[in-house]
């Protein structure tokens, strides 16, 4: 049998040394060179970020604000009728 790669099952799908790295030493300064990297991508990133308008923020909270209001009513509506169910049965 063979996986989706072709390889033979429980065979390794690497060759040579795994894809392994060599360890830096510490004190290199890898770490901080690696915030700074990881700095700023994050910022390349929000870059390509298309931002709502005002028009559209204001319609998008809209919506979410009366969708999470029809589920409280929703909820509140099947509470009241199970609690209202169980008095029923067991009594009060």
């Amino acid at each position: 049998m063979s996986d989706s790669a072709g390889t033979a099952l429980g065979s390794s799908s690497r060759e040579g040394d795994g894809g392994r790295r060599e360890r830096r030493p510490a004190g290199s300064g890898g770490r901080i060179r690696n915030i700074g990297t990881f700095y700023r991508q994050v910022v390349a990133e929000l870059r390509k970020v298309i931002w709502p308008t005002r028009k559209e923020l204001v319609t998008y909270t809209t919506v979410v604000l009366f969708f999470v209001f029809v589920m409280v009513a929703i909820v509140a509506v099947f509470d009241l009728a199970f609690g209202k169910a169980v008095l029923a049965v067991f009594g009060e």
